[in-house]
């Protein structure tokens, strides 16, 4: 008789140990608490965000916010940018005699407002520029030439003293008595009358009186004249200059109809007041260093310099500097620009339209 065994199949014996892991108590308590922990977390997993909000959420509140709506209209240029306003084009110098007047269309800026005239107008003429006599070859903005520092004296000043004067007195004036009255005659043959003539200098007076026909109104005035010392003459007189720079002028034969003093169309802006009181203070600059130097660099030349300035008013950096002069009158130009910067803070309207830096170029011209 022979036995044989089979081996069982593999599910069968999961089935079995199954069963025999549930059948002990502590392990069904450890198979209970597992798969309690994994619902709890479960739970809170799903349900936590809403547990734990601190605020509440009235149904009726949602509903308000839900049915409320809002319309937003955006204008159509809103968001485009507003233009910039154009940079300044040109910069004329001010002629402190033109009269203050805005002009209606111009590119030109300056420390003042003025309108384009010239003292001898040209008919059916409507250029923008002044008629001016000048040289050919140059770039000049000026209209009048003057002088910003006070000339030197040749001769010492002497001081005033008291000096004797002669008194001169005027002589009498002519005067005649007044011819009087009509006078009437009766005789056989009628009525006779005589008028009198009267003179030129007739005046109620008893008498006559010899004297000058022109001679003062006022009797007995007297002209103080100081006498002159020869060993000490008067100073000679001299004419007052515009407060302006000196200028160079260039040619150009054709103008306009308007009448006035000679002025360039020109707006007034604080970059035209800014530049205008800059311009000033270089040409006294340069004016005291070629004083100093006591030589003159070639008449006829020129140096061109560019630079940029800074919204602070210094001198950032020396670009180019173009010259036909002698090395003493390039650098007396260099040196008038950088030796007064710097000029001073920019207005909040300069830095709106040039920016925190500006590029300018400088030309100077010895005769």
């Amino acid at each position: 008789m022979t036995h044989s065994l089979t081996a069982p199949s593999p599910g069968s014996s999961l089935r079995s140990a199954a069963m025999r892991f549930w059948r002990d108590p502590d392990n069904r308590s450890v198979l209970v608490g597992i798969a309690a922990v994994l619902l709890v977390h479960l739970f809170l997993f799903a349900f936590a965000p809403y547990l734990l909000r601190t605020d509440e959420v009235h149904a009726s509140a949602k509903d308000k916010l839900a049915a409320r709506q809002f319309n937003i209209e955006i204008a159509p240029d809103a968001f485009i940018p507003l233009p910039k306003p154009p940079p300044p084009n040109k910069y004329v110098e001010a002629n402190p005699n033109a009269p203050d007047i805005v002009p209606d269309k111009t590119n030109n800026f300056s420390s003042k407002n003025q309108v384009l005239a010239q003292e001898k107008p040209q008919l059916d003429q409507h250029n923008d520029k002044p008629k001016l006599e000048g040289k050919k070859d140059i770039e000049s903005n000026q209209t009048v030439s003057g002088q910003l520092t006070k000339p030197m004296e040749s001769v010492p000043v002497v001081p005033s003293v008291a000096t004797p004067s002669k008194t001169m007195t005027a002589p009498k004036q002519a005067q005649d008595p007044l011819a009087g009255f009509e006078k009437l005659k009766e005789g056989n043959d009628g009525i006779g009358s005589n008028m009198g003539k009267v003179p030129d200098v007739a005046k109620p007076m008893p008498d006559k009186v010899d004297g000058a026909k022109n001679a003062p109104i006022v009797e007995g005035a007297n002209s103080m004249e100081p006498s002159v010392d020869p060993k000490k003459p008067r100073a000679r007189p001299v004419l007052e200059q515009e407060h302006t720079r000196p200028a160079v002028f260039e040619e150009n034969n054709f103008g306009t109809s308007n009448i006035g003093p000679v002025a360039y169309s020109a707006k007034w802006s604080s970059y035209g007041a800014y530049l205008h009181k800059m311009m000033e203070a270089i040409q006294i600059q340069w004016d005291r260093i070629l004083l100093d130097s006591r030589t003159e660099p070639p008449a006829g030349t020129y140096v061109t310099v560019k630079f940029t300035m800074d919204s602070k008013g210094k001198i950032t950096e020396i670009i180019d500097v173009e010259s036909t002069s002698s090395e003493q009158g390039k650098q007396s130009c260099i040196s008038a620009i950088t030796m007064t910067a710097p000029y001073g803070d920019w207005t909040d309207d300069m830095i709106a339209v040039l920016g925190n830096s500006q590029e300018l170029t400088f030309r100077f011209y010895y005769e």
